[in-house]
């Protein structure tokens, strides 16, 4: 006796309205629960204290005129979502998320949409696309199953509100630590300290070029992580320390530290590179440091906001410097890349024959 197979889903996927958003929320917020029938990327926590609603949520401000979000629709109800961030310059499209609501066909109905997006994003030559989840809910078999390759695992750390920030640096301080921010002329350091810090592999896939490093401020995107797309709603700024006596490598750095002060109901945002033998307890001091010195003010309660950490598994022991400082670990997340670019071989020399 053959088994019956599950029909497939007879809703479409079709872009999301003005008119969706109310039913967006609800769906988004539903996925973030525990409820059997839902399916999310849950990331970096379903639940308290952090989720994906929160961390993510898009005030209609801060959705661009390049961002996507496809919906999936069934009988006039909204049962699926999917949200992208596309980054113009570079080509490359981030799922922010994915999620669908029904106990027989979330699978089939999260997959319909990650098709269309695909399609969309060949239709507008997207080079790459991005993804963290979380290892539940059959995400890393759905999106592998699109072609999505696994290719990192981030541990994401949290400091919570309750817990003080250390006072601000002086600048007296920061230079006796040889700390200091960066500049548009660090772009070849900060390229080469990358290149210490991350494994050949990650590095060829992610491609990171100088023009990426140049950039700074809030248009500063690099280094990528599972929770890039949160920087948006932040001000980005970045610090190094600068190696004693010139750095080993030709790095010229010990390490370098993005900080991202939330402006909206998100956690600040702390993100460190550093050579393994290097020490980047200072480092993240001064970081804290600074979230302290952009938010305790009168009347500014984003202090209260807490301070998230990804930290990449090959980059221990900076995990381990976190903990010191107050940091706990609360999830962890799968990285995920599908590429649509052709990789060649590059032209070269070689020794000729001689008959």
């Amino acid at each position: 006796m053959t088994a019956m197979r599950t029909p497939r889903s007879s809703g479409k996927v079709r872009p999301a309205r003005l008119t969706d958003l109310a039913a967006l929320g609800e769906l988004s917020r539903l996925c973030q629960s525990d409820r059997t029938d839902t399916r999310s990327l849950g990331l970096p926590v379903n639940g308290p204290p952090i989720g994906v609603f929160s961390l993510f949520r898009l005030p209609l401000g801060a959705f661009r005129p390049n961002d996507l979000m496809f919906v999936y629709e069934e009988d006039g109800r909204i049962a699926g979502l999917v949200r992208v961030e596309r980054e113009a310059v570079r080509d490359e499209w981030t799922i922010v998320e994915l999620d669908a609501v029904g106990m027989a066909n979330a699978g089939d109905i999260r997959y319909r949409l990650v098709q269309q997006l695909l399609r969309e994003g060949a239709k507008r030559a997207a080079a790459r696309f991005h993804v963290a989840c979380s290892d539940t809910n059959d995400n890393v078999e759905l999106l592998m199953q699109a072609g999505f390759m696994r290719y990192g695992e981030e541990h994401v750390l949290f400091r919570a509100a309750g817990r003080a920030l250390p006072e601000p640096w002086s600048e007296e301080r920061a230079g006796a630590c040889r700390i200091r921010p960066t500049t548009p002329l660090d772009a070849l350091p900060l390229s080469r300290l990358y290149g210490v810090a991350t494994p050949a592999p990650v590095a060829r896939l992610e491609a990171l070029r100088l023009a990426d490093w140049e950039r700074q401020g809030t248009h500063w995107r690099v280094p990528r992580s599972s929770l890039t797309p949160i920087l948006r709603f932040a001000d980005v700024e970045g610090f190094v320390q600068v190696s004693d006596g010139g750095g080993k490598d030709g790095t010229q750095l010990d390490g370098f530290v993005q900080i991202g002060v939330a402006k909206e109901d998100q956690p600040h945002y702390l993100k460190l590179i550093a050579r393994p033998e290097a020490d980047v307890s200072d480092l993240i001091d001064f970081g804290l440091g600074v979230i302290a010195a952009r938010t305790i003010r009168g009347g500014d309660h984003r202090h209260e906001h807490g301070v998230i950490a990804p930290v990449r598994t090959y980059e221990s022991p900076i995990d381990r410097r976190l903990e010191e400082a107050g940091f706990d670990s609360i999830a962890s997340v799968n990285l995920l890349m599908k590429e649509t670019l052709v990789r060649v071989a590059e032209p070269g020399l070689v020794p000729a024959g001689v008959r």
